[in-house]
C-alpha cells in the first residue's frame, strides 16, 4: 500500500503575497488539497484566495496550533527568511512540529537537518526532515550527453527571477499530457521538487557541476518521455544569478527555449534591498541574447513567449500578449490566465520537425 501523502501547514510568516512567497504560492496552486493552512500573522483571518487571488478557502492562521488541529502531518517552509537564518519563532514552531512527529519540508540554503538542536530532535523522534536543496553527493561534469537523448528538450529562460519559468513549464507539461504526449517536467529548484517529487536544486550545486546536474536531470527525464520540459532558473542579465542560468543553458543542451517575462517589469527586481539598476532589454533583444549564449555549445532558438500578467486587468493583459507577439514574432500567451495552447502548438510543430 502506498504511503499517505503529507498534508501541509505552510510557514510564510510576514511574507505571504503574490510576489514574496513563491514556494508557498506554487504549492497552493498545484496541490491545494494537501494544504491545511498557511501560517502568516500579517494576513491571519483571511483565506489564501483573499491574499493570492487563487487557492480557495484554505485559511491563513496566526499560530501553529490551528494547523495541528486541521490535520497537518508535515510543515513546509514556504518562504526564505532573510539570510537563510531561522527566526526565533520559526525555531519554536519547528520544534513543536518535530515533537508532534510532523515532517519538515524545507528548501532553505540552511539545512534544517544539520541544525544541532533540530536535527537531533528529529532523529530522537524518528521524524523525517527533507532538505531538498541539499545536492547529491556525486555529480558529473557536463560533457554534452543531454544533446544525445531522443526526447525533444525545452528549457524555460527568463528576463528576471520569479517571472514564471517553473509555472510555464508545468502548465505546458500538463497541456501536452492532456493531448496524449509523453511529456516530463524536470525540477531544478526547491519548489519544483516539492511539486514533482524529484529533481536537483541547481542553485545549491558547486559551480563546476551545475551543467553536469542539468545534464543528469535531462537524461533522467528523457528515460520515459518524448518531450522534456526543464525548469529554468535566474536570468542571464541578473547580476547575482546569471551563473546558474548559463550552467542550465549549456548543461541541458535544449532543442528549444521558452522565454518568460512579467509584462509590467522593466528592471531586474529588488536586489537585496537596493534599488533596481539593470534595465530589462526589449524582448527581441533578450531572445537574441539567449540564442547567442547557447550557440557555441548547442545551437537552439526561442520558440515562444510565456508572459506573466497577474497584475494587469483583462484588457491590458491581452494587449501585453499581443504586443510581445508582435515584437518577437513568436507565439505568446499567459499560460495560467489564457492557457498554453499557442506554446503547445509551437512545441508540437517543432518536435515533429526534428523527427
Amino acid at each position: 500500500m502506498a504511503a499517505a501523502r503529507p498534508r501541509f501547514l505552510i510557514i510564510a510568516d510576514g511574507e505571504f503575497g503574490p510576489l514574496t512567497s513563491k514556494t508557498a504560492n506554487s504549492c497552493i496552486r498545484y496541490f491545494p488539497e494537501r494544504v491545511v493552512a498557511v501560517l502568516d500573522r500579517s494576513h491571519a483571518g483571511q483565506t489564501v484566495q483573499d491574499v493570492l487571488g487563487f487557492g480557495g478557502s484554505i485559511p491563513v492562521v496566526d499560530d501553529f496550533e490551528p494547523g495541528l488541529t486541521r490535520g497537518a502531518t508535515a510543515v513546509l517552509v514556504g518562504i526564505a527568511p532573510p539570510g537563510g537564518r531561522l527566526p526565533p519563532e520559526w525555531r519554536a514552531w519547528l520544534k513543536r512540529a518535530l515533537v508532534h512527529r510532523l515532517e519538515i519540508w524545507s528548501g532553505l540554503h540552511t539545512f534544517i537537518g544539520d541544525d544541532p538542536e533540530l536535527g537531533a530532535l528529529a532523529r530522537e523522534r524518528g521524524v523525517r526532515i527533507l532538505d531538498v536543496r541539499k545536492p547529491p553527493a556525486e555529480l558529473p561534469i557536463a560533457d554534452g550527453r543531454a544533446a544525445e537523448v531522443d526526447a525533444y528538450v525545452i528549457l524555460s529562460v527568463g528576463t528576471d527571477c520569479n517571472v514564471g519559468k517553473m509555472t510555464a513549464q508545468l502548465e505546458l507539461r500538463d497541456a501536452l499530457v492532456r493531448r496524449g504526449h509523453r511529456a516530463s517536467f524536470v525540477a531544478t529548484g526547491q519548489t519544483g521538487i516539492f511539486i514533482e517529487g524529484w529533481g536537483i536544486a541547481v542553485d545549491a550545486v558547486v559551480a563546476d557541476f551545475i551543467a553536469g546536474a542539468a545534464e543528469q536531470l535531462v537524461v533522467q527525464g528523457a528515460a520515459d518521455a518524448d518531450i522534456v520540459l526543464v525548469e529554468g532558473q535566474g536570468s542571464l542579465i541578473h547580476p547575482g544569478y546569471s551563473g546558474v542560468t548559463l550552467g542550465l543553458l549549456h548543461g541541458a543542451c535544449p532543442d528549444a527555449l521558452i522565454l518568460c517575462h512579467q509584462a509590467t517589469r522593466e528592471y531586474i527586481g529588488d536586489y537585496h534591498g537596493r534599488g533596481p539598476w539593470v534595465r530589462i532589454p526589449p524582448l527581441a533583444e533578450v531572445v537574441e541574447l539567449y540564442e547567442r549564449a547557447a550557440a557555441p555549445v548547442r545551437p537552439t532558438r526561442v520558440i515562444g513567449i510565456a508572459l506573466n500578467t497577474f497584475d494587469l486587468d483583462e484588457t491590458r493583459a491581452r494587449a501585453a500578449v499581443a504586443r510581445a507577439s508582435e515584437d518577437t514574432r513568436l507565439p505568446t500567451t499567459d499560460p495560467v490566465r489564457f492557457g498554453s495552447e499557442p506554446l503547445v502548438e509551437a512545441v508540437v510543430r517543432e518536435a515533429l520537425a526534428t523527427r
